[in-house]
């Protein structure tokens, strides 16, 4: 199975069963919680963290671009980025002025003028599978990112291995969850990244996404009935056990939840 078909397996389950879970954004990603936050404003303040971070001014990437959360609030105009057909449909249907919306692998993106600002949340853990030389692909696309960023920053957010080795990671969610994606390791993160862009800041928020994980687990068990009809009890079931052993994960620190920033090499940043 292609990392395409792998994506398009979990993401065009359907829209409507992602509603009945999700925050009203359709935020399929971590939350950025700030105190006793609901998870509707942990998900807005992630969105309105990372386009922050990119400090678009004139022109907005978004990879892997979801349902259309960062691109309702860039302020400029965008493109966003999915493999998913549901998704893109999605975001099209928003009508959103100065958006386009693309299904399209970066790997294929030809950009009409550069960026001053990229995000990318929740897309850079799939771009590798299982046995790819993770480090080499990384670096392309961090290579792609510095050739297409003239000014602002690249806004990274990624799950990765953290106190686990890859060996030991699910079978149930390699193989029923998320098909051809291994996660990366910080190290070659960083490994990739040496340079073609500086990190120039990072964190860890695993707590927050075992939190949005629990979250997400409780909403879907509330509305069981509803998604059973939607998709079937192996569909709900499968996914009610995916995000129980995600948030345990994150919790036991056996997985990360990396926010980081990487600019190209000499950018004025913080003067």
């Amino acid at each position: 199975m292609s990392s395409a078909e792998a994506i398009r397996r979990h993401y065009d389950v359907g829209n409507d069963f992602y509603r009945l879970w999700l925050d009203p954004t359709l935020s399929y990603s971590c939350a950025w919680r700030s105190g006793a936050d609901s998870l509707e404003q942990a998900q807005e303040h992630k969105l309105r963290r990372h386009l922050a971070v990119a400090g678009a001014r004139r022109r907005l990437l978004d990879v892997g671009c979801g349902w259309g959360g960062v691109l309702a609030r860039a302020g400029v105009p965008a493109v966003g980025l999915t493999l998913s057909a549901a998704q893109g449909a999605h975001v099209a249907a928003l009508g959103l002025p100065n958006v386009e919306v693309r299904v399209e692998d970066w790997r294929d993106h030809v950009p009409v003028e550069p960026y001053d600002g990229i995000v990318s949340i929740g897309a850079f853990e799939h771009f590798a599978a299982p046995g790819a030389d993770k480090v080499a692909i990384y670096r392309e696309f961090f290579t792609r990112c510095r050739e297409w960023l003239s000014g602002g920053a690249l806004s990274l957010q990624t799950i990765a291995y953290a106190d686990m080795d890859p060996a030991e990671a699910s079978a149930f969610m390699q193989q029923e969850i998320f098909r051809d994606a291994e996660l990366p390791t910080l190290a070659e993160i960083a490994a990739a990244a040496e340079g073609v862009l500086e990190i120039t800041s990072m964190s860890n928020g695993r707590l927050d996404y075992a939190w949005t994980c629990a979250q997400w687990a409780r909403r879907l068990k509330a509305h069981r009935g509803e998604a059973r009809e939607l998709v079937g009890a192996e569909t709900v079931a499968r996914y009610e056990r995916y995000l129980t052993m995600s948030s345990f994960g994150f919790r036991m620190s056996k997985l990360a939840l990396y926010r980081i920033t990487l600019r190209p090499y000499g950018s004025r940043w913080g003067a």
